[in-house]
C-alpha cells in the first residue's frame, strides 16, 4: 500500500483502542486484532463459527468508515488472505520476514504490542490467542534456528557494532564525539549506549537541538566552535552532519593532529556529502571510514540475511502447517465424536433387535460377543475412509466443505 495511500488509513496508538472498540459493536461474534506500524495497516480477523466472519467488502468499509475516506477510492489497495495465507503471512511478519527491512527486530514487540493491546480489551478469543501466541514462537525458532538477526545492515550499526568494535574492545573509557544530532545522529548514540559507551559529547550547529538529543541520552554537548579542540582528545569521532561541503579539510585537521594526545584516531563519516575530506584518512594516526566503506558491509551483511531466508521460510511453513493441523482436528473434532456416537447407537440397537430374536435364544455368549464384534468392525470399516480424509486435509475450506458434507449426509445435528 502506497504510503499517500497509508497515511489515511493509518491508526495512532488512540485510534487503535476506538477502531476495537468500534469493530466489536459491529462484528460482536469476531475476535479482532488491529497491527498499525510504519509501513502496514492490518486487520486480523476470526471466529470459531464461519458464518460470523465479516465479507471482505464490510471490512474495507469498516476500515475506509473509521477515517471518513470513501472506500472506492481504496478497493485496488486491500489485500485479503484467508486460512493459511493469512497465518503464513502473520507468521513471516513476526518473524520479520515480511519487512522493509530484512531480520529487524523491531517489528516483532510490534506484533506483540498489538495482540497484548487487543487482549488487555477484551477483543480476542481461542482463534487469535493460538495464532498470536504461535506467531510468538515462530519468532523465536527463526532466531535461534537462522541468522537473518545477528549481521547488522544499517550504516550507524554497522559503524559502531562492526567497524568501532574491531578497533576498540570496550566503549566505556573512550572519548568520542558526534557531530551532528540528526536521525542518522541520533541512531548512532542508540548503538553507541548500547555498546556500553559514556564519555559522548554531541557538538551541533543548533545547540538547542543538541541539547534536546543530549538529555534523552544522557551525554553532554560542546558548542561548535569547540570542534576542534575536542578532536584533540577523541578516540572515536562519528560525523553525521548534512553540510554541503566538507566540514574537516585537511589543512585544519593538520593542525589538530599537532596538538593530539592520542595516538589513533578513528573517524566514521556517516555523511553525505562527505564531512571529513579523504586526505585526512592518509594521516599517521588516523583511520577514516567513509559511508561507501560502511555500505560495503551492509550489503555483504545483507546478502548473508537473504541466504538465511530459506531456513526461516521453512520454519514458517512447518508452524503453520502444525497449527492449521491443530485447528483442524479441534473443529472437527465435534463432527467426527457425533459420527461416531450415532454409530455406536445404530450398533447397539441393531445388535439389541438382533439378539432379541428367538432364534438367537439359545447362542452362547461367545457366538453373542462375535457377531457384537463383527458389527463394531463393520462400523469402523463404514467410517474410516470419510474420517481419514477429513484428517489428511491441510487447507481449512477442503477441511469445513467435507465436515459439513458430513453433518448432511449423516443428519449431524
Amino acid at each position: 500500500m502506497p504510503l499517500a495511500i497509508r497515511e489515511r488509513l493509518s491508526f495512532t496508538e488512540d485510534q487503535c483502542g476506538k477502531a476495537l472498540v468500534a469493530f466489536r459493536e459491529k462484528f460482536p461474534d469476531c475476535e479482532c486484532v488491529l497491527l498499525n506500524t510504519c509501513n502496514r495497516v492490518e486487520l486480523y480477523v476470526g471466529s470459531s463459527e464461519e458464518s460470523s466472519l465479516p465479507t471482505t467488502r464490510e471490512l474495507m468499509e469498516f476500515v475506509t468508515g473509521f477515517h471518513n475516506q470513501p472506500t472506492q477510492e481504496f478497493e485496488q489497495h486491500f489485500l485479503k488472505l484467508d486460512s493459511k495465507q493469512a497465518i503464513d503471512h502473520l507468521f513471516s511478519v513476526a518473524s520479520s520476514i515480511d519487512s522493509i527491512v530484512l531480520g529487524e527486530t523491531q517489528i516483532a514487540s510490534q506484533v506483540h504490542d498489538a495482540y497484548e493491546r487487543a487482549t488487555q480489551g477484551g477483543f480476542t478469543g481461542p482463534t487469535m490467542h493460538a495464532a498470536f501466541q504461535h506467531a510468538n514462537q515462530v519468532a523465536k525458532r527463526v532466531t535461534n534456528e537462522t541468522e537473518i538477526h545477528r549481521r547488522r545492515i544499517s550504516v550507524p550499526s554497522v559503524a559502531v557494532s562492526e567497524i568501532a568494535s574491531e578497533f576498540f574492545e570496550r566503549f566505556d573509557d573512550k572519548q568520542i564525539v558526534v557531530i551532528g544530532s540528526g536521525e542518522m545522529g541520533v541512531e548512532t548514540l542508540q548503538y553507541l549506549k548500547s555498546a556500553g559507551a559514556k564519555r559522548i559529547t554531541i557538538v551541533n550547529r543548533s545547540e538547542d537541538k543538541a541539547q534536546v538529543v543530549a538529555e534523552k541520552f544522557s551525554v553532554q554537548t560542546q558548542p561548535w566552535d569547540k570542534l576542534d579542540f575536542l578532536l584533540t582528545d577523541a578516540d572515536l569521532v562519528v560525523s553525521t552532519t548534512g553540510a554541503a561541503q566538507p566540514i574537516m579539510t585537511e589543512s585544519r585537521y593538520r593542525a589538530i593532529a599537532s596538538n593530539r594526545t592520542k595516538g589513533t584516531l578513528l573517524v566514521l563519516d556517516l555523511a553525505v556529502p562527505r564531512d571529513f575530506e579523504s586526505g585526512i584518512g592518509r594521516m599517521p594516526g588516523v583511520y577514516l571510514y567513509s559511508v561507501d566503506d560502511l555500505q560495503a558491509v551492509c550489503d555483504r551483511n545483507r546478502t548473508f540475511r537473504e541466504q538465511q531466508l530459506p531456513k526461516a521460510q521453512k520454519i514458517i511453513r512447518e508452524e503453520s502447517d502444525r497449527l492449521l493441523g491443530d485447528w483442524n482436528h479441534r473443529s472437527s473434532g465435534a463432527t467426527i465424536r457425533a459420527l461416531r456416537d450415532q454409530a455406536e447407537q445404530m450398533k447397539q440397537s441393531e445388535l439389541s433387535r438382533l439378539l432379541g430374536k428367538q432364534a438367537m435364544a439359545n447362542s452362547t455368549p461367545e457366538m453373542q460377543q462375535e457377531i457384537g464384534a463383527a458389527f463394531e468392525r463393520l462400523i469402523n470399516k463404514m467410517l474410516h475412509s470419510p474420517l481419514q480424509s477429513i484428517r489428511d486435509v491441510a487447507q481449512t475450506e477442503q477441511r469445513e466443505t467435507l465436515v459439513s458434507a458430513l453433518r448432511k449426509l449423516f443428519q449431524i445435528r
